[in-house]
């Protein structure tokens, strides 16, 4: 597969930017290079679903990253609205419980809206599930919280990459498996935690990768997705 290909299959661009014209900016600069975009709850509190139609407007598929986690009828209600503005992917947490989910399924109804269960935040670790009084160990959370997912309808899992091999020796390839916390060589870590380069995760078994800073804070976007493709290649 050429290069530019596996970039656009594999490669969601997260544009966690600060306002609404530099987004529409990033997305004018990597132009046909990307297919994908991540639109989070900053940048939709910017500009909300206008812009979310806008991205779409320029061919692009979307991942609209909003979490939603709350009562089953309002967590119904959002995915209804969110399939109806046209996101390819959107997110639910999966700590909100079978009810929840299986909301989420029917507020998606006919639509091939990919709903993502978010299993445990990159950002987290066994210090901080234990402060919310979970007392396991990073990768049992995760395994449980994706069992749940299984057996309620939801066929994505959001998961970090020291997640992806536990994963997929316990489900196979049963699940769609997007990967954050995705940090070339070259890029700081962040506020990743629990992190893997691109090529890493590829192996792991990840099918998509969210790719945000090491991209959109790069003095040269297209440059450095370019580079970000080539190591999936390695």
């Amino acid at each position: 597969m050429e290069e530019s290909v596996t970039a656009k299959d594999k490669i969601i661009v997260a544009l966690d930017l600060p306002s609404a014209d530099s987004a529409r900016d990033m997305v004018k600069t990597l132009g046909n290079d990307v297919s994908w975009y991540k639109i989070g709850l900053r940048l939709f509190a910017l500009g909300g679903p206008a812009f979310v139609q806008e991205v779409k407007a320029f061919g692009a598929k979307i991942f609209l990253d909003l979490k939603f986690h709350d009562i089953p009828n309002t967590v119904r209600s959002a995915v209804e609205s969110a399939c109806a503005l046209g996101a390819d992917m959107l997110t639910i947490h999966l700590s909100g419980g079978s009810e929840m989910c299986q909301a989420a399924v029917k507020g998606r109804g006919s639509n091939s809206t990919l709903i993502l269960g978010v299993t445990v935040l990159t950002s987290q670790t066994e210090a901080t599930l234990a402060e919310i009084g979970i007392n396991r160990s990073v990768t049992q959370q995760v395994i449980s919280l994706a069992t749940l997912a299984k057996a309620n309808g939801i066929a994505g899992l959001i998961a970090s990459p020291l997640e992806l091999q536990p994963l997929r020796q316990e489900f196979g390839k049963s699940l769609v498996i997007v990967t954050p916390g995705v940090r070339p060589t070259w890029s700081e870590a962040g506020d990743q935690k629990r992190f893997a380069t691109p090529s890493e995760a590829i192996k792991l078994g990840a099918d998509y990768l969210v790719i945000g800073r090491p991209i959109t804070a790069s003095p040269d976007p297209k440059a450095a997705f370019s580079r970000i493709a080539s190591e999936l290649l390695q």
